[in-house]
């Protein structure tokens, strides 16, 4: 079979009904989004080329297109009496949640099919579909609730149900997943509380063990609100204000108090993607503020200086230096393509109502550092999941999990990590750029290839560069007019003061400041060329406060992290004066008085023991 290959075949489809998606939530929020918001291009609109993050994203493609329907849909078959040939996923996918991840899995192939214009993809998204459909109707109307009877996480399984569904209909044009949407809520609802609950509401709750009260029904209003966008239904529109968990989060967050401590890190950051929603919604600016005082938070006082955070999968309590006490004590620093979904999701949202440069910022940070250094999932299903940010770290698949409670933390194959890789690493393409009403803001500096129109001229930008390695970036323009709009480029706040534009040679004499987007407004025709060298300082961060003796060492977005099975020392004169030399591929090392040091950025680490944090000892003479 070739692989996946790019064609126009969804492109006019998906940008109607991502401009229908975009517009009814705006109308039905009371906002205007002509006046100053952005928006995300549909899938179709970005093609991502050799670099990184394509070959991630092919890799993804590739193996989830090839993943075996009959495996997929065989334990929603049996669960509801049906004959399931094929084999068992095995795993959390049979036993701990029981195709909880379907939807993640139906998803991430609806985008991919929509990003890359391969039939046999959208094909496969309609063949899952229709399987999935014939479980949920088995048997009679309605029988579709056996697949739920029993569940240990109704709600979880069901928000990602309606994900899948609501991309199988918008970016793989299957029309029959909407009226599966109905079917499937139908069965599900009556094995679901009908509101959003804490855990200790849930722990109040009769349930088998302590695992049935983790479900994660504060994450459902985000794609309840989606839902509503794509059908109208108000059934949908009142169901995701129901779930939207105000009292013990929104509330109080909005007013300003922390209550993240001690909360399941993950699941929260992404029900702030719920708050969003409420906030496009209900035009209640109490979810605004409630997400954006949540994210500065969890900047200030969560995350690490890979932008990951959650160790053991919780917030922290600030001012206890519990950040760097994690260094010592737990591997399981940040649940990773988990994290990046929900981090990639929020930031999204953010940027586009702001055009607050600090969150395409934070999004590349965790780019960088975190999920594309993902292993792949292996065909058993054993998967990436938690970066390791303790002394003397290796990268490993989720199996064997020392001390671990539960028997499935012992065969840790398809976990929830394994449906959200594919899908963020799908949403590279619509991390990549925005548009807005006088033009294109780039968020993310990767070889890619941008297509839009603007009445009746056709546009594209192909963008080249080896950043983050390299610090210059190329964008050509291909027009079929000349046309005025601006370019839009999101300076990093950590960009050094050599930081430059130029059009055509020739440098432009405005400075480009820190932390904002830079406008280059002109007539564009084809053949221009801009050129963005962004400056790339060396610097360091302590891990928090309490810890300032525990330093991991930054070029521009990235960590680099030491090569080495001991935690390296530096003294505070080699601290204030590091010195780092380039070596092969995107390795540096680092110059430490007699010694030196290798540095690799965390997407080229493979099975090498490596540091994040290096320690700051006494200085030289003391």
């Amino acid at each position: 079979m070739h692989g996946p290959t790019r064609r126009n075949f969804l492109r006019g489809a998906s940008a109607t009904a991502f401009a229908a998606t975009v517009g009814g939530r705006l109308r039905s929020s009371g906002l205007t989004p002509i006046s100053h918001h952005l928006a995300t291009f549909p899938y179709g609109h970005v093609e991502l080329l050799a670099g990184p993050l394509k070959r991630q994203f092919d890799e993804n493609h590739t193996f989830f297109l090839n993943l075996s329907e009959d495996r997929l849909l065989k334990i929603y078959r049996q669960r509801v009496g049906l004959p399931a040939p094929g084999e068992d996923m095995g795993g959390w996918y049979d036993d701990f949640c029981p195709g909880a991840h379907f939807g993640q899995y139906v998803s991430a192939l609806a985008r991919f099919a929509s990003a890359t214009g391969h039939g046999a993809t959208r094909a496969k998204v309609l063949r899952l579909v229709k399987g999935y459909a014939e479980t949920v109707e088995a048997n009679g109307p309605g029988a579709g609730g056996k697949f739920f009877a029993g569940l240990r996480y109704p709600g979880y399984t069901y928000d990602k149900l309606v994900c899948g569904l609501l991309d199988a209909h918008t970016w793989a044009g299957d029309a029959s997943a909407v009226p599966v949407l109905y079917s499937t809520t139908r069965a599900a609802t009556p094995h679901m509380p009908d509101h959003a609950l804490t855990a200790e509401e849930q722990q109040q709750r009769p349930h088998a063990d302590e695992t049935f009260t983790w479900d994660e029904t504060y994450t459902m209003a985000e794609n309840l609100f989606l839902a509503y966008d794509r059908t109208g239904d108000r059934m949908f529109f009142d169901m995701g204000k129901r779930y939207l968990l105000d009292r013990t989060f929104f509330d109080p967050l909005a007013e300003g108090r922390n209550v993240l401590p001690g909360l399941h890190a993950y699941s929260h950051v992404n029900a702030l993607s719920s708050g969003m929603q409420g906030y496009l919604k209900l035009n209640d600016p109490k979810y605004l503020r409630a997400v954006t005082n949540a994210v500065g938070m969890l900047w200030k006082d969560q995350s690490f200086a890979t932008g990951g955070w959650g160790p053991n999968e919780g917030f922290v309590e600030p001012g206890k230096g519990e950040l760097g006490a994690s260094l010592s004590n737990t591997s399981r620093s940040f649940e990773t393509p988990c994290g990046a979904y929900a981090h990639f999701k929020v930031m999204r949202y953010l940027l586009a109502l702001t055009r607050d440069a600090r969150y395409g910022d934070s999004l590349e940070r965790v780019l960088y550092n975190t999920v594309l250094g993902a292993w792949p999932v292996r065909e058993d299903g054993s998967s990436f999941y938690y970066s390791d940010y303790h002394h003397g770290a290796a990268k490993t698949y989720r199996r064997d999990i020392a001390g671990a409670k539960y028997r499935w933390d012992h065969d840790g194959r398809w976990p929830c990590c394994s449906g959200t890789l594919p899908q963020v690493v799908a949403d590279y393409t619509i991390s990549a750029y925005f548009r807005s009403p006088d033009g294109i803001y780039v968020n993310l500096y990767v070889p890619s290839r941008l297509d839009w129109t603007s009445g009746p001229v056709r546009c594209s930008l192909l963008q080249q560069t080896t950043y983050p390695t390299g610090s210059l970036v190329s964008m050509k323009l291909d027009l079929s007019a000349p046309l005025d709009f601006t370019l839009h480029l999101r300076v990093p706040a950590w960009a050094g003061n050599q930081t430059s534009v130029s059009v055509n040679g020739k440098r432009l004499t405005a400075a480009a400041a820190p932390g904002t987007f830079y406008a280059v407004r002109r007539s564009w025709k084809t053949g221009d060329v801009l050129e963005f060298d962004i400056h790339q300082q060396v610097r360091t961060e302590a891990v928090d406060a309490e810890n300032p003796d525990q330093v991991a060492i930054l070029r521009g977005p990235q960590v680099l992290f030491g090569i080495s099975s001991q935690q390296p020392e530096l003294t505070p004169e080699e601290l204030n004066r590091l010195q780092l030399t380039k070596a092969a591929n995107d390795d540096w090392t680092l110059e430490a008085g007699s010694s030196s040091l290798l540095l690799r950025p965390f997407a080229d680490i493979r099975e090498e023991t490596y540091q994040t944090y290096f320690r700051v000892g006494k200085a030289m003479g003391v």
